[in-house]
C-alpha cells in the first residue's frame, strides 16, 4: 500500500529477522489512525513483526520508523507504542487501580491526578469500582479490559495487540471487539492486532498484513483482501 509520508504511522524498511535456519524479512507502511489486522499461519513471523516495532526484537538489518523517527537503539518504554499481549500481563499480587497505575508510573508515584486518570480509564472500560479487585478474581474478559485500560493511560499513538481475544468465548470477543472499536474512534490509535480469526478481521480491520513464511505476502484494504480466491493461503485463512 503507497502512503503519503506525512500520513506514515509505522514504517518497516527493509527489515530482517535471522533465527537459526529461519529468516524474516518485513517491508510495510502502516497509515496513522488504521486498525490493521496482521495474520497468516502460526509460524509466519507475525509476533515478530510487532516485537519489531514494539522493540521487544532486534532486527538484524534494517530499519523501523514510529511517526517519521528512526526508533533504532530505543528501549520499548521509550517508544511510542502500548503492547497488549494475550496473557495480558497483570500482576497477580496487585489490584486493579495499581495494575493500571504501573502505565502511568512505574514506580507507582501517582497522586490525586493520576488517580483520577485510572478511575476514568476503568469507566470507559466498563470496570467502574472494580480499582481494588486482584486479577484472579476477574474473568478472562475483565482481565483483558484490565490491561486495555493500562493502554489507554499510557496516551501512546501506536497500540500493538498480540492475539488478545484468542482465551475468550464467541460472546466475550464480539464485546472487547465492540470496545476497541469504541476506543479507537475516541482516540485514533493505529493499531495493529494480530489474529487468526475472520471475523476480526471482517469486524476490526481498515486493512490487512497477511504474512507467509516470514514475508509479508500482502497488504490492503479489508474489501480487497476478503475478495481474494487465487492465493492458498488466504482462501484457507478465509475458509474456503
Amino acid at each position: 500500500m503507497s502512503l503519503p509520508e506525512t500520513d506514515i504511522a509505522v514504517r518497516l524498511d527493509n527489515v530482517r529477522v535471522q533465527f537459526d535456519e529461519t529468516g524474516l524479512h518485513f517491508d510495510c507502511a502502516v497509515g496513522k489512525g488504521q486498525i490493521v489486522a496482521v495474520t497468516g499461519a502460526s509460524g509466519s513471523g507475525k509476533s515478530t513483526l510487532l516485537n519489531v516495532i514494539a522493540g521487544f526484537e532486534t532486527p538484524d538489518t534494517g530499519q523501523v520508523e514510529i511517526l517519521g523517527k528512526d526508533v533504532a537503539g530505543r528501549d520499548p518504554a521509550e517508544r511510542p507504542v502500548s503492547v497488549i499481549f494475550q496473557e495480558h500481563n497483570l500482576f497477580a499480587h496487585l489490584d486493579v487501580a495499581t495494575n493500571i497505575g504501573l502505565g502511568i508510573d512505574p514506580a507507582l508515584r501517582l497522586g490525586i491526578k493520576e488517580k483520577a486518570k485510572i478511575a476514568s480509564a476503568l469507566l470507559r472500560v466498563g470496570l467502574e469500582g472494580f480499582g481494588k479487585r486482584l486479577p484472579p478474581t476477574l474473568s478472562g474478559g475483565e482481565r483483558q479490559r484490565v490491561a486495555l485500560a493500562r493502554a489507554l493511560v499510557r496516551r501512546k499513538p501506536v497500540l500493538l495487540l498480540d492475539e488478545p481475544f484468542a482465551a475468550l468465548d464467541p460472546g466475550l470477543r464480539a464485546g472487547m471487539s465492540s470496545l476497541l472499536l469504541d476506543l479507537h474512534q475516541q482516540e485514533g490509535h493505529t493499531i495493529l492486532i494480530i489474529t487468526h480469526h475472520p471475523d476480526d478481521v471482517r469486524t476490526l480491520a481498515d486493512s490487512v498484513l497477511f504474512l507467509d513464511k516470514g514475508r509479508i505476502l500482502l497488504h490492503e484494504p479489508v474489501t480487497q483482501f476478503l475478495e481474494h480466491t487465487d492465493l492458498p493461503a488466504v482462501a484457507r485463512f478465509l475458509g474456503r
